[in-house]
């Protein structure tokens, strides 16, 4: 029998009859798009990201795989048991090398199996709330047939959930060995705890580098990439992360009040921020209108904000801390950095007026792809990467030479700088004062020289004694 392939697609979902639609990425099997899935992407649309749709999408594909590849199992606890070890071990024969099922699956670290099982046991339990059992035992099922085979398994396990609830919170809850492990019972599968490990280092590009990159390394054949270097002032200069500029509107760089040779930069919340003071955003009565970026992207220029998009033209929000209003301000630091940003940013604006553009993006292509339209993450990443080179730098995260380098030479500044705890909280848009310890644990350069020094003092102890 041939092996279904399930793939994730882009889909726009239409919902009611409106024009209004949803995208989404969805599984499509050869009966169709998976329904079940798409209904719950749905239902978290407005509280979870694309990023998580994705990777719940990874997961029920993985779990429609092996329903598809063990059809004896669908009917007994072993399923889910069975299913959670072989994301542990794979599905290879370690003697023969053989997998007979076609599976092929290489082993999962244990974080990266906890958060499939995750995703699958948050799905079950939302699938049994929406539908329940009717659906398992409707003789008139309009579902397909890979929409059943999940329902039913949806019923295994709330059915069993007595047993089955525990067999698959353990992978969830257990991974603190300095908390109690939950109840066991019969069938218990034991998650593998994931390795301690103390990010002790987080990658930050080279301080003593970073104008030998803006400068040389952002021009090529004597012309400047003022696009990027902005980028990547944004980065270095004020901490930014690398999916944060992308949101960047025109309208959102103004003139310091106390210094007007200093740019003041607001990166919006890309849907609830501000929408822009346009003389072309009227309403009916032709009067000015106010509202989010939501309303002003559909109504102007007929996109959504970019964090909700897929492909491409798409950039992440981490949910930051934001500032006055609906926006997180630039904090400068060195200071001299705004006032090299807004002359940077004149000779852009130079550049890029004669371009026309379909949207109110501050970046836009200059030389590749559709002139005038989005810039993407993925070419200022090509375009940072190329730079890093030819001022002869080799690129890589453990060397801190790609985008998010900067924001960890940024952070390392600021405690370098003694500011308090509160103040770096604040420039980086911290939720917590604890994700800043990552930039005040000590580094392996500053390790080596405390043991090298502890020694040279134990040495001259020593001499002393004899």
């Amino acid at each position: 029998m041939e092996k279904p392939e399930f793939v994730t697609l882009r889909c726009e979902v239409f919902t009611d009859d409106s024009g209004a639609y949803t995208e989404i990425p969805a599984i499509l099997t050869d009966f169709g798009w998976f329904m079940p899935l798409v209904d719950y992407c749905l239902s978290r649309s407005h509280d979870r990201s694309v990023n998580w749709m994705t990777k719940v999408n990874r997961s029920l594909r993985l779990f429609l795989d092996y329903l598809v590849a063990n059809p004896h199992q669908r009917d007994s606890y072993k399923l889910f048991q069975n299913f959670a070890q072989r994301l542990y071990t794979g599905t290879f024969n370690r003697k023969t090398g053989f997998d007979p099922s076609w599976l092929c699956w290489r082993p999962l670290s244990a974080t990266e199996a906890r958060k499939t099982i995750g995703h699958l046991t948050d799905f079950f339990d939302w699938l049994n709330r929406e539908r329940g059992a009717n659906t398992v035992i409707n003789p008139c099922y309009a579902g397909s047939a890979y929409d059943r085979l999940v329902d039913e398994a949806a019923y295994q396990f709330r059915r069993d959930r007595a047993l089955l609830g525990h067999t698959w919170r353990a992978h969830l809850d257990s991974g603190d060995p300095d908390q109690p492990d939950p109840p066991t019972m019969a069938h218990l599968v034991r998650p593998r705890r994931p390795p301690k490990v103390e990010k002790s280092n987080p990658p930050a590009f080279p301080d003593e580098r970073f104008m030998d990159l803006l400068m040389e390394g952002f021009v090529v054949g004597g012309q400047p990439n003022y696009r990027d270097m902005l980028i990547t002032l944004l980065l270095h200069g004020a901490g930014f992360r690398h999916s944060e500029p992308f949101h960047l509107f025109v309208t959102d760089v103004l003139l310091d009040p106390s210094n007007p040779k200093a740019a003041r930069v607001h990166i919006h919340h890309p849907a609830d921020g501000a929408g822009p003071m346009d003389p072309a955003w009227l309403d009916e009565r032709s009067k000015p209108i106010k509202g989010n970026r939501t309303a002003y992207l559909a109504q102007r220029f007929g996109l959504a904000p970019r964090h909700l998009l897929l492909g491409t033209k798409k950039a992440g929000w981490k949910n930051p801390v934001l500032d006055d209003g609906s926006y997180m301000r630039a904090y400068w630091f060195i200071p001299k950095f705004s006032e090299l940003f807004l002359t940077l940013w004149y000779r852009y604006m130079e550049q890029v007026a004669r371009f026309d553009r379909a949207h109110p993006y501050a970046w836009i292509n200059i030389s590749q792809g559709k002139l005038g339209g989005m810039y993407c993450m993925s070419q200022y990443s090509q375009a940072h990467a190329r730079a890093c080179e030819r001022i002869g730098l080799m690129v890589g995260k453990e060397l801190g030479t790609t985008p998010h380098g900067h924001r960890h030479a940024y952070g390392r500044r600021l405690v370098a700088g003694e500011f308090g705890a509160e103040m770096i909280r604040k420039f980086m848009h911290h939720h917590s004062l604890d994700s800043q310890r990552v930039y005040t644990t000590p580094t392996p350069r500053q390790i080596l020289d405390a043991l090298a020094e502890g020694a040279e003092r134990l040495s001259q102890k020593y001499r002393r004694d004899m």
